[in-house]
């Protein structure tokens, strides 16, 4: 007994070491390009660095100043105001744009590449785009609002309360959204079919199919995009913003992965640059354990 024992553990042991073999080039590359950095950006943080001279040690007065200005409670506002409704109104969209595709049949496929052909796009390009068509005096956007009776449109860009809700709209189009839509696309084709036969023998509407029958059936998949979209949200933010408003008007849509390049790469503080990106990976850590540690109710995994 206590030889089969012994080779049993010898066996375990092999398969875990072919196991982690195989897991190496992943492991291997993130300590080295995602470890590494943000071990060293925490040292640098603790330093005064203007790119020139040698870093100077200071300790955590880069953390005191980020905390006791007024500006970084503004922009971790902005931060958490685009995070909270971006996520919400892309997981809304890409969820809705799959429940469509799931209904279109053969016309699917056409409907699948006119919505995902604008996510595809570099976003640099979307946001030049995007510009135009919310421009104020030229823009496209204005354009259909004068047929409703709107002879002077907002600027869109310019005011700081539309600023942030525009900014969410362009999001919509953006490659995360369209991944997004594919991924629920291919949870909703796999809900059993004999789900919803039930529901109609029960005398189900479509709202209590969806409730009762859609969502828990992918609810794994609902919780994995809300990550993604958090932190997409959180640390992709800068590719949409910086192009279309650079934080403007005056601070309205500056989040803090565009701080993290403004302290950085045009003020050159680069200690204090690298104090705001250490907390914005603390928080996007807080928040992705969050959401799972609140989500073990309500997803519900196969059996």
């Amino acid at each position: 007994m206590r030889e089969l024992n012994v080779t049993h553990s010898l066996r375990q042991r092999k398969e875990d070491a072919t196991a982690y073999l195989f897991l190496s080039p992943w492991i291997i590359g993130f300590i080295l390009f995602s470890g590494v950095p943000i071990l060293a950006s925490f040292a640098l943080s603790l330093t005064r660095w203007d790119l020139i001279g040698s870093p100077t040690f200071i300790g955590m007065k880069n953390y005191v100043e980020m905390f006791t200005e007024s500006t970084s409670f503004h922009i971790l506002m902005n931060t958490l105001e685009f995070t909270v409704f971006s996520v919400i109104a892309t997981l809304a969209w890409s969820l809705l744009m799959a429940v469509l595709l799931s209904k279109q049949g053969k016309s699917a496929g056409a409907f699948q590449f006119l919505f995902f052909v604008p996510a595809v796009m570099p976003s640099v390009a979307l946001a030049f785009v995007f510009q135009l068509i919310l421009n104020q005096d030229v823009g496209i956007a204005n354009y259909l609002l004068s047929f409703f009776g709107v002879a002077s449109g907002p600027n869109w860009l310019m005011d700081n309360r539309l600023v942030i809700p525009s900014i969410i709209f362009v999001s919509l189009y953006t490659y995360t959204t369209g991944q997004m839509m594919l991924i629920f696309l291919a949870a909703l084709q796999d809900v059993p079919s004999e789900l919803y036969e039930a529901c109609d023998i029960d005398g189900a509407g479509a709202f209590k199919k969806f409730r009762h029958v859609t969502l828990p059936s992918i609810s794994p998949i609902l919780l994995f995009n809300l990550v993604i979209a958090t932190i997409n949200a959180l640390n992709g933010s800068f590719s949409i913003i910086y192009p279309l408003t650079d934080g403007g008007p005056a601070l309205a849509s500056e989040v803090m992965s565009l701080d993290i390049y403004h302290q950085g790469f045009k003020s050159f503080r680069m200690g204090y640059a690298s104090a705001v990106s250490t907390m914005l990976f603390v928080l996007v850590a807080v928040v992705a354990f969050l959401q799972f540690r609140l989500s073990n109710r309500a997803v519900q995994y196969e059996s």
